[in-house]
């Protein structure tokens, strides 16, 4: 499909070619987002939107937008969205002109001196707890090799797991920082609990899930029940190796596919220059290499099996936590939707515990401990910031009404729940079709379908 070189803003049509290359926030967010509406995009992740306003004059093609402007898929594969979705009717619109709403609120008091100074510590802070969790992350295993009786397999497997959740953290973070230098590189850290590939899901996470939260246009409350066309029983095993299909194969060979892409598209709209694309795809290679790269080493150390159960129990508590920070597992969220996006953001959104410390829990849950700052701010960038942030948004929230929940517990009270959802519950066929227990999972339809998903892990195709 050719589209025009359109990005829409307030129902105006813009040309931000020329703007790829020069974008402080990096190519990757332009070029991504041509043939979209980009106004809840500029309105959450700038600091100054009103800045960008008179910006982009320059770049206006002088007309209103037009449906022919805009990717009926947001320009991302079709099988992400509920059949019927079309961008242009289903993106929602919210008014970031309202300098009394709640998001100019928060965005003054985190510009105050002193809040904004602590930030920036809490940001380093957060660094230095990283470069330490890289360090651990590869003394576990070189010691695991080394001397097996010093890290026994029940110590290897819950230090990787924590590892890999803490390590998959800084990278949501730095997926949400300006995609810029070694950040696209850092960015890649995203795949490190083998939910997803980081490449692909930058996209979906930051530019179409953050600022469009529980609408049509968030991928992400479809992506993680495709597991649900499964059968009941075979769906532990058989997402287990559909993932196991993407550590060995499936994601490199996706890897491959959006290189051929980027090809066909044109560098130039995607990243502007080839220097802007290569440390998107080194790191993103990079990152493969080095988790297929820990299977090989340890199935020639004779330690297959440590690496396989550490695997299997980060790949499932990984996924459950990415999960479970919103009402993905409920037919009808519990808010009530406003004008206010900042409010939508809050309702929205779960903060999460683990051990009940919120600098353990930002790693313990993949930066989700101070979920709702971080969904109401999200160009900040760390986990550390958001919980530095918290007291001031919770304070400017209660003005606007909006009720601060405590933290919701990931042991206790979110992953029965996702059990009971997303492993005890019929396939998405057996419910529609209203199948017994034997139908669903002995049906021929059953049977292809868990064969084809498993294919499609190997392949990674047609799957994040």
């Amino acid at each position: 499909m050719q589209l025009p070189d359109v990005w829409i803003y307030k129902g105006k049509a813009y040309d931000l070619t020329d703007w790829i290359s020069k974008h402080p926030g990096g190519e990757f967010f332009i070029g991504r987002t041509k043939n979209r509406d980009i106004t809840s995009i500029i309105g959450s992740y700038h600091k100054n939107p009103e800045r960008i306003d008179r910006m982009l004059k320059r770049y206006a093609l002088n007309r209103d937008a037009t449906p022919e402007d805009i990717h009926p898929t947001a320009n991302a594969p079709e099988f992400l969205f509920k059949p019927g979705f079309e961008s242009w009717t289903d993106t929602p619109s919210y008014n970031f002109d309202d300098k009394k709403d709640l998001l100019h609120q928060i965005k003054a008091r985190i510009q105050e001196p002193v809040l904004a100074a602590r930030i920036k510590k809490m940001d380093k802070i957060f660094n230095v707890v990283v470069g330490m969790l890289i360090v651990a992350y590869f003394g576990v295993q070189a010691l695991r090799l080394a001397e097996p009786s010093w890290m026994p397999l029940p110590a290897f497997v819950i230090a990787m797991v924590l590892l890999r959740s803490g390590l998959a953290g800084f990278g949501h973070y730095a997926i949400h920082r300006a995609q810029k230098g070694m950040t696209k590189i850092y960015a890649n850290f995203f795949d490190a609990n083998y939910v997803a590939l980081a490449f692909v899901t930058a996209d979906g996470h930051a530019l179409l899930h953050h600022p469009h939260t529980q609408s049509e246009v968030d991928i992400k409350k479809n992506v993680f029940t495709f597991m649900m066309r499964i059968p009941r029983l075979y769906r532990i095993p058989i997402h287990t190796l559909h993932k196991f299909g993407h550590v060995l194969t499936g994601m490199t060979l996706r890897l491959l596919d959006v290189c051929r892409l980027t090809r066909k598209v044109g560098i130039k709209d995607m990243y502007g220059t080839w220097r802007g694309a290569l440390p998107h795809f080194i790191g993103a290679f990079g990152m493969r290499f080095l988790l297929v790269g820990e299977l090989v080493v340890f199935t020639v150390m004779g330690d297959f099996w440590a690496w396989a159960l550490q695997f299997v129990v980060s790949l499932w508590l990984s996924t459950f936590l990415v999960v479970s920070s919103h009402d993905f597992d409920t037919d009808e969220p519990e808010h009530v939707e406003t004008e206010d996006w900042a409010i939508n953001q809050l309702e929205q959104a779960y903060d999460l515990k683990v051990v009940g410390n919120r600098y353990i829990d930002c790693f313990l849950s993949a930066g989700l401990s101070s979920h709702r700052v971080h969904h109401v701010l999200p160009f900040q960038r760390s986990g550390f910031a958001n919980i530095a942030t918290e007291d001031a948004v919770r304070e400017e929230s209660a003005k606007y009404g909006v009720e601060w929940l405590p933290a919701k517990s990931f042991l206790t009270d979110r992953f029965p729940k996702l059990c009971r959802t997303y492993l005890l519950s019929p396939s998405r066929d057996a419910q529609e079709r209203n199948w017994g227990f034997i139908r669903e999972h002995f049906s021929p339809s059953a049977l292809k379908t868990s064969a084809q998903y498993t294919v499609q892990g190997f392949t990674g195709i047609g799957t994040v």
